[in-house]
């Protein structure tokens, strides 16, 4: 649900125009319990492609409605008809919550990434990857960070199965514990493997398995979803 999740399965359906989906998530893990959506579109062109998504999560805790949004849009332009392209990136949101009487905005730090990315696929496109090495601009927190990403796909069984996802690991300072007890953090993990059975050509149902360290909580997390996918 974060970072082309399906960047290339999209390729593998349409490799000369463009492709959207909108996935439907029931989040089980410990403490959420809650729905996401998603919003993705994949654009390829003579010049590289454009990707964005759009998060949404409802109901968290006491809040009735969309409780946080996030997106984000990256565009890639090739290098000649090398495997390597310019990569450009930004993303950022914001959320609300809600405890009893009390209640509460806040804002997402909008980053700004850019780099050079790394991109093998099968002639067939039935599997790839790409690899990211990235200068990440955090606003309010660095002004000079990295991120390293990589995605992947991999399309089996007669394209029954689609194995799709991400990982990311960035510098960002966070601090998840109390002024009696801090807990300060200076590197982050998450990784979202996503398995999909394509019931037919426009609709799949799966699974996704957030995999992080210390990205909303110290230490490592293991939050399974139940998930819908629709491609228009």
């Amino acid at each position: 649900m974060k970072r082309f999740l399906l960047l290339f399965v999209l390729i593998t359906t349409v490799a000369t125009i463009g492709a959207q989906n909108l996935q439907l998530h029931y989040d089980f893990g410990e403490g959420r319990k809650y729905i996401t959506t998603t919003v993705e579109m994949f654009k390829p062109d003579k010049l590289g492609n454009t990707f964005f998504f759009i998060d949404m999560d409802y109901n968290v805790g006491e809040v009735e409605g969309i409780s946080l949004a996030y997106w984000e849009i990256a565009r890639a332009f090739n290098i000649g008809k090398s495997p390597f392209a310019f990569h450009a990136e930004y993303n950022g949101g914001f959320g609300q919550w809600k405890d009893g009487d009390y209640s509460g905005s806040f804002t997402i730090n909008g980053a700004w990434l850019t780099g050079l990315e790394y991109s093998v696929n099968a002639e067939d496109f039935s599997k790839g990857f790409t690899l990211q090495a990235l200068y990440k601009y955090i606003r309010g927190k660095h002004d000079a960070a990295f991120q390293l990403t990589a995605v992947w796909y991999l399309n089996f069984a007669n394209n029954k199965l689609s194995f799709t996802g991400y990982a990311d690991f960035w510098r960002e300072d966070m601090d998840f514990g109390t002024i009696e007890n801090p807990d300060f953090t200076k590197y982050i993990f998450q990784a979202e493997p996503q398995l999909w059975f394509n019931t037919t050509e426009k609709f799949a149902i799966g699974s996704e398995i957030e995999v992080s360290y210390n990205f909303e909580a110290s230490g490592f997390r293991f939050l399974p979803t139940l998930g819908a996918k629709y491609t228009f």
